[in-house]
């Protein structure tokens, strides 16, 4: 299958915490990062996640939003730090693409927010991205 999601990072399941009707997955990126994951329990079931289990993070790149510094006291769970690969201004979007560790990550954010962020290649960022827009894949 291919998708049209660019952002599909691979890790290993650390944990399964689920609950009445959405479960948190943790998840062990390749590069050695951590990511959580909130989805279905109806999901988890389906896709047969435990600890062990591999899988792919995928996030829509309008669902990731950009820092340039660590956040603290941010209810986003997962912030991954990285080095802006690449930037393309449009007239109202930019797509930036983020190198982290173990892969690349792209952000569609607007002209406005990346030139107050004063983006440009080579600057550090963190990538912002709610558990509950990262989505599970299994092989």
């Amino acid at each position: 299958m291919t998708l049209s999601i660019r952002n599909q990072l691979p890790g290993t399941v650390t944990a399964v915490h689920p609950g009445e009707v959405m479960a948190t997955v943790k998840i062990h990126l390749a590069g050695g990062q951590n990511l959580t994951a909130a989805i279905t329990l109806e999901a988890v079931q389906e896709l047969a996640l435990a600890e062990g289990a591999a899988v792919r993070a995928l996030v829509k790149s309008t669902e990731v939003s950009l820092a340039t510094g660590a956040v603290d006291g941010l209810s986003i769970r997962n912030q991954l730090p990285g080095t802006i690969t690449g930037l393309t201004v449009g007239g109202v979007m930019a797509s930036v693409k983020i190198t982290v560790a173990g892969g690349e990550l792209t952000a569609a954010i607007t002209k406005e927010a990346a030139t107050d962020l004063g983006l440009f290649v080579g600057s550090d960022v963190v990538a912002l991205i709610k558990s509950t827009e990262v989505s599970l894949a299994t092989a």
